[in-house]
């Protein structure tokens, strides 16, 4: 269920698309910006008011990868899974980072401040394996044993790099 002032945000949003069809991906980006994600009522909202059935606005949505429809956490940890991450442990961080934060990937934790991911690559190959904090801070070289460090930094108010 939608907060009233989330309900205001996404008719400021649709008050500027009204009608207009050709606005749907960027009214979906707006709105997943201001809540966070795509909650089933503002996908509703967006439909009526683009004059779209539910099903094209679902139908859109969720050919993009970009686009969420379960709350995130404050902090995304996209792990590398590419070939050189692969083959230099990738998998075992992230099944330290399973196990320590308590979520698959996939996944977001309990009090939000942390959802799990993986990518096909981030481009670092040299400092395999990696992973970023909300496409921002990269850590490279990464062993099982660093996870503990790396989620003690990313829960931070402040992080930063280990």
């Amino acid at each position: 269920m939608l907060e009233q002032a989330e309900v205001k945000s996404i008719d400021a949003i649709l008050n500027d698309a009204q009608g207009q069809r050709g606005m749907l991906i960027a009214v979906l980006q707006k709105v997943q910006e201001k809540v966070g994600y795509l909650p089933e009522d503002a996908m509703q909202m967006i439909s009526d008011r683009l004059e779209l059935s539910f099903s094209q606005v679902y139908g859109v949505a969720s050919f993009y990868k970009h686009f969420h429809f379960k709350p995130r956490g404050k902090k995304i940890v996209k792990v590398c899974m590419g070939t050189a991450c692969h083959v230099r442990g990738a998998k075992a961080v992230l099944n330290e980072l399973e196990s320590k934060l308590g979520v698959k990937e996939g996944e977001t934790t309990a009090d939000r401040s942390v959802t799990l991911e993986t990518v096909g690559c981030v481009g670092c190959c040299a400092l395999a394996p990696v992973l970023t904090v909300n496409d921002q801070d990269l850590y490279g070289e990464l062993t099982p044993k660093m996870v503990d460090d790396i989620i003690g930094t990313v829960r931070s108010e402040h992080g930063t790099h280990v």
